[in-house]
């Protein structure tokens, strides 16, 4: 059965991996986007095309739950984009944890920084505006990092890694998201940069024996990823 999406369904549901069918039957059997999430899918959707980066609302729920468990008192998240990923980082954490948002888009985070504080969030939440690696470069030496959700330019995935990885407190973990890029990992015929960056990123994640890793094919993909 074939479904017609709206731009806004097309940012709400995307999955690469499940026919829509399906995909409507795990949408339908979850908690549903809040009012909050619900205008900021449609904010998002009317950006056209660049809407794509707002990771999905199953996505959404896992990263809360994944933050729930952690109980993490700080919090990174590289790439922000409208702050839908943020927003759901930000409700698992517990009174006093706190979330440390980077990017470099004034454009996008202003739409995000809206929607933190229509969701109670603000408090909660720091923004750096400037590279990602200068923005962890100048963190504490001795700041620890409980959880990390890595959602940027793909060139500098390892790069991102590495930097957060020194960093993980025992208990952390890091979550990196368009693993399987559309399935572009397994085509032959993709010679784009970021896919040679993703699949580099991927194989040298596997070969890393400083930590464990699980791939799952929610949304785009998604690893998860803790040290031994």
């Amino acid at each position: 059965m074939k479904s017609f999406f709206t731009r806004r369904q097309e940012v709400e549901k995307r999955s690469f991996f499940l026919d829509d069918e399906l995909l409507d039957y795990i949408n339908g059997h979850s908690s549903p986007p809040d009012q909050v999430q619900e205008a900021l899918i449609e904010e998002t959707a009317e950006l056209g095309w660049v809407s794509r980066m707002q990771i999905s609302v199953d996505q959404g729920n896992f990263l809360t739950m994944l933050v729930k468990s952690i109980n993490p008192s700080f919090a990174v998240e590289i790439g922000t984009f409208t702050g839908f990923s943020s927003i759901a980082i930000a409700r698992g954490l517990s009174e006093n944890g706190s979330l440390l948002c980077c990017d470099v888009s004034e454009k996008w985070t202003a739409i995000a920084q809206t929607y933190w504080e229509r969701a109670g969030l603000k408090e909660k939440i720091d923004l750096v505006l400037a590279p990602a690696m200068e923005t962890l470069n100048n963190l504490p030496e001795d700041k620890k990092i409980d959880f990390v959700f890595i959602d940027a330019d793909k060139g500098n995935y390892k790069n991102y890694y590495e930097a957060v990885l020194s960093r993980l407190s025992d208990h952390g973990m890091i979550v990196i998201d368009n693993v399987l890029w559309s399935g572009r990992v397994i085509d032959e015929n993709a010679n784009d940069d970021d896919t040679h960056a993703i699949k580099d990123f991927n194989s040298h994640v596997r070969d890393d024996d400083r930590v464990t890793c699980t791939m799952l094919s929610i949304g785009d993909g998604v690893s998860l990823i803790q040290k031994k």
